[in-house]
């Protein structure tokens, strides 16, 4: 099938959309560029369904690729028949392919492979045919000089390659390989306690294989890897050696007994183990899959917090023996001040770090303090709660996740950006300036770091972080970014750009001043006509000459723009001073698909620019939930089971999702508690960062667990 319709088909899509994506992606554009700036082709897809099909795409071309390849392969051989040419144009995954390829392949040295240098395939080949006494046919191939002393050693080398054939159908191995998976039962055992009961509940344990949850899959995986388990996916062998007989046995007799004798060996022998390893692969694939796809799900609302801004930021690094490490920034992330105070055990200077901290707010007028959730964090926070009391100030702080603080803290990037700081300092200003802008400092970090995720460390490393870059680059670009305050590690994401043009626009910007205008990027080294088309839009100038620079409005777009505003009597001037509300009622009025034909644009990019003329410079972080500010604490001791509390969601799994609520562990909502209706993941109803009203339901002191129940709250109010 052609990948274009096949894509049609798997995406239910239009034909000329998927045409156009599939062209658009073939000259190189960014999948970022296409979702905004090219809609009236593709319908208005968003990124990510882009790159869903991106991916598919190129797993399409790369299986034509591999047909292409085992087909002349064959061909090479001399082999090819109509009957194989259909098989490969007919498999539909790389290991179908490979199935098909099999017989083919250049073996190592095998039982098979020294029969046939016996010269005994043409027996094979007559057992196969079932149309004669075999043993007597056998006493033609007695040869002592090639080891073959009689009729039995004929039949038994015979049996070998017929066992190899069997084995080599791309057919069989297909329905074997589906039965398996349909209806194969993984068994486990536990060979050695790790010590902390990790795979307790492995120790005996058995479970049919289409029922097994994902991460479980590679919960067992991850045990075997570390020899705490054993592992076998079992599937009655009786029934899969009727399925190979039934496949080569058409009569009885000899023969028959032989090639019965030949599959049960291939079965045991040859697909067996091949197949194990092969469903095996199918599984951890799924389930890494899944778990790639519970780590984009949860990074994207995760880079996307709405920042904190114009607040002078206070961030507080915890620590019992080392202190706590202090920085304070300002607006703009500028280091301001720094110190280390030791307000928690062992050494417990409360007093002394109180008056460093309210010294310090009043020196640079803290607004805020960024609390890391780390090492004793509770304590720290206790003691930002009681010192806030004692401000005359009207400061309040949060509690942020610091995963990743000490990676980026020891990078050489952390190093280039405050070389004059030791790294404990370099962890405290990042633990502020997450608060501020989270998006920004967050891409410093190996995004696996970040904590977000579901065995992020067994993945396919090349697969995961292509995921994950692409979901910072759609974050990255749908925010849009400063262009004379950005610092490389965010300019590397805009779309079109790379680390080493990231790095020149920086030394441009260093050697040239500000840029007040986008065509500037034009002077950059190795920067492009194609990477500005490319990048142009996404990159914002505050202050520059032309407001739409200000705006995520494409320069290819500003005629038109100016069209648009012409035709509605309003100038530059009016969207600088934000003087547009009433313009989308008066295109509305006007009618859209007229107003877009005048100005030479479809009505999807026609809305996109207005919304921009309306709101220059806005941020989309503004409109979501902002983040929850506290001036006081909770300990797990002031929770009780029914008591009603509010929390944010901190990470999103297969079994649940962890809340912050207030306490230094985080309390759990299993899937079973989030809501009524049946859902098929817990990501189906929330996300990373959302605000929800949990009913405690469950509670130990001593282990720090904390069950929650969201479905109860509704429930509890009725």
């Amino acid at each position: 099938m052609e990948i274009s319709k096949q894509l049609t088909e798997e995406f239910k899509l239009r034909p000329d959309h998927v045409e156009n994506i599939l062209k658009l992606l073939d000259e190189g554009n960014t999948i970022p560029f296409i979702a905004r700036y090219r809609k009236e082709m593709t319908g208005a897809i968003d990124d990510q369904i882009l790159r869903a099909l991106n991916d598919r795409y190129e797993y399409l071309k790369n299986l034509e690729k591999r047909k292409q390849e085992v087909a002349n392969a064959i061909t090479e051989q001399g082999k090819m028949t109509e009957e194989i040419q259909s098989a490969i144009d007919g498999a539909q995954t790389m290991t179908e392919i490979e199935d098909v390829y099999r017989p083919f392949k250049q073996k190592k040295k095998t039982r098979a492979s020294v029969a046939i240098e016996k010269g005994l395939q043409p027996l094979a080949e007559f057992i196969l045919a079932q149309e004669g006494d075999p043993y007597k046919e056998a006493e033609k191939y007695i040869n002592e000089e090639k080891g073959v002393k009689s009729k039995e050693d004929a039949i038994s080398s015979a049996r070998d390659i017929i066992a190899e054939i069997i084995s080599d159908n791309a057919e069989l191995r297909k329905k074997l390989r589906s039965l398996l998976e349909n209806h194969g039962e993984m068994q486990v055992k536990m060979t050695k306690d790790d010590g902390k009961g990790t795979y307790a509940m492995y120790a005996e344990y058995a479970e049919l294989i289409p029922e097994i949850k994902n991460h479980r899959i590679l919960a067992i995986n991850r045990g075997e890897k570390e020899d705490c388990l054993k592992v076998k996916i079992y599937f009655d062998p009786e029934i899969a050696k009727r399925v190979c007989c039934a496949k080569y046995v058409h009569s009885t007799g000899a023969c028959a007994d032989i090639i019965t004798e030949a599959a049960d060996d291939g079965y045991d022998r040859l697909i067996q183990p091949s197949i194990e390893r092969e469903v095996r692969a199918i599984l951890t694939d799924r389930a890494s899959e899944q778990a790639i796809k519970m780590f984009e799900v949860n990074l994207r609302p995760l880079l996307l917090q709405p920042p904190v801004k114009g607040k002078v930021t206070l961030g507080l690094d915890p620590g019992y023996r080392t202190g706590c490490k202090v920085a304070v920034v300002d607006e703009t992330g500028k280091v301001l001040d720094t110190s280390v105070i030791y307000p928690v055990p062992p050494k417990n200077k409360v007093e002394e770090a109180k008056q460093i901290i309210k010294a310090l707010i009043e020196k640079h007028n803290v607004d805020i303090i960024s609390i890391g959730n780390g090492t004793a964090s509770k304590e720290t926070e206790i003691f930002a709660a009681e010192l806030l009391k004692e401000t005359n100030r009207p400061v309040a702080y949060a509690v942020v996740s610091e995963a990743g603080a000490s990676v980026y803290s020891a990078s050489p990037l952390a190093v280039e950006e405050f070389p004059d700081y030791d790294v404990t300092l370099r962890s405290a200003i990042s633990i502020a300036r997450r608060l501020q802008d989270p998006l920004a400092e967050l891409i410093k970090i190996d995004p696996k770091s970040i904590g977000v995720g579901q065995y992020q460390h067994d993945m396919d490393k090349k697969r995961l972080d292509g995921v994950l870059c692409g979901v910072l680059e759609d974050c990255v670009n749908s925010v849009g970014v400063d262009l004379n305050t950005a610092s490389v590690s965010l300019l590397k994401y805009v779309a079109g750009l790379n680390s080493g043009i990231a790095k020149n626009i920086v030394l441009y910007r260093e050697e040239n001043g500000k840029f007040t205008s986008r065509s500037q990027l034009l002077k950059v080294s190795k920067l492009g006509a194609k990477a500005y088309e490319q990048c142009a839009g996404f990159l914002r100038i505050t202050d520059g000459k032309n407001i739409m620079d200000n705006t995520a409005v494409h320069p290819e777009s500003y005629k038109k723009a100016e069209k648009l505003l012409s035709l509605f009597g309003y100038t530059d001037a009016d969207v600088r001073e934000k003087k547009l509300a009433e313009l989308p009622a008066k295109v509305k009025a006007y009618g859209r698909e007229k107003a877009a034909a005048e100005c030479e644009l479809d009505v999807a990019t026609m809305n996109d620019i207005i919304a921009e003329l309306v709101k220059p410079g806005r941020d989309i972080r503004d409109n979501l939930p902002q983040r929850q500010l506290r001036r006081d604490i909770l300990g797990i001791e002031d929770l009780s089971v029914g008591m009603e509390i509010e929390g944010v969601v901190r990470n999103v799994t297969d079994f649940g999702a962890f809340v912050d609520i207030g306490v230094h562990q985080d309390g759990l909502v299993h899937i079973s508690e989030i809501t009524d209706k049946f859902i098929r993941h817990p990501s189906d109803v929330l996300k990373v960062g959302q605000q929800v009203k949990a009913v405690i339901i469950n509670l130990d002191k001593q282990k720090q667990r904390i069950g929650l129940s969201l479905k109860q709250v509704k429930k509890q109010a009725n």
